[in-house]
């Protein structure tokens, strides 16, 4: 598309599944590869502003993730294991080997955050440096649910109720249900979404893609909160250095301690701040983004 002028993308075969993808266009010479993974309800076209800030920095993918965007995935299992976040981080490294890419620095907000995390904990040799975007771990963020968390977060629970009750009650008014989601935890409704990008989640916000992310949800509140708790039986912690950005408007800052949370899981050292927005951050404030990111990653080889 036209509006990401300096940017590629294509959709390639991976593991049974299309895996749509947009990278810098020009070669990737010295510069280190940075992935970016967006969260819910949106795709990879949430990064547009801080690529355009980064792309002169790292050589940029930014992939829609499993289920979400243009990328497919597979049919609902009981189980949910087509969208736990192991399988999806899976998709991750596996997009990387096809792009030619090893070791890669990685960025994930919200959903895109718990991705990175696991993949993090499953591949460790593959990523140099880590950055989560609003969220604190997953399996802490369930187990100190209280009212106030349970208000804010209603979809949590909402999403994960069985098929197709959700899937039925969104897709009744979806484009609605949608601009909320995407206002609900912002500061100033939908304003700081661009309108091209607006256009492109709406586009894509269809009965299949909301069944994905229901499942997303489902498998959340399931296999990965096992995975999550066999990794902290076995001791695994991220090993990499790993940056912490929160929203200082937003549910995380008010209801939990990520800085705290995320260096009880990390090896490596933890730096952390909260910048001035809701809950989108690379949206909200891109410029901010870009530049946290631009500092920590750097030197980081």
């Amino acid at each position: 598309m036209s509006w990401f002028n300096g940017f590629e993308t294509k959709t390639l075969a991976i593991d049974g599944q299309q895996v749509h993808v947009c990278t810098s266009a020009t070669p990737q010479g010295n510069k280190p590869a940075l992935v970016l993974l967006h969260g819910f309800p949106q795709s990879h076209v949430m990064w547009h502003p801080v690529a355009q800030a980064l792309r002169d920095d790292f050589h940029l993918i930014i992939p829609d993730l499993r289920g979400y965007g243009r990328s497919t995935a597979p049919p609902p299992s009981d189980d949910h294991q087509q969208m736990s976040k192991r399988v999806m981080a899976k998709a991750v490294v596996q997009l990387a080997d096809a792009l030619g890419v090893d070791r890669f620095y990685l960025c994930g907000h919200d959903r895109g955050g718990r991705v990175a995390h696991r993949l993090a904990l499953d591949h460790p040799s593959r990523v140099t440096a880590l950055c989560v975007m609003d969220i604190a771990p997953t399996l802490d963020m369930y187990a100190a649910t209280d009212m106030a968390f349970a208000r804010a977060y209603y979809h949590w629970f909402h999403l994960i109720q069985p098929a197709p009750v959700p899937e039925q009650m969104i897709g009744g008014n979806p484009i609605p249900y949608l601009h909320a989601k995407l206002g609900g935890w912002g500061t100033g409704g939908i304003s700081h979404i661009e309108p091209e990008a607006l256009a492109v989640y709406e586009e894509a916000f269809t009965p299949t893609v909301i069944a994905n992310m229901c499942e997303d949800y489902r498998a959340s509140a399931g296999v990965d909160l096992d995975h999550d708790r066999e990794s902290r039986a076995k001791g695994e912690k991220i090993r990499c250095d790993t940056l912490v950005l929160w929203g200082a408007n937003g549910i995380v800052q008010r209801l939990f301690d990520p800085m705290t949370l995320w260096q009880a899981q990390c090896a490596g050292t933890v730096e952390g701040a909260a910048l001035a927005c809701g809950h989108f951050l690379p949206e909200e404030q891109p410029q901010a983004c870009a530049d946290a990111l631009r500092a920590f990653m750097r030197g980081k080889d």
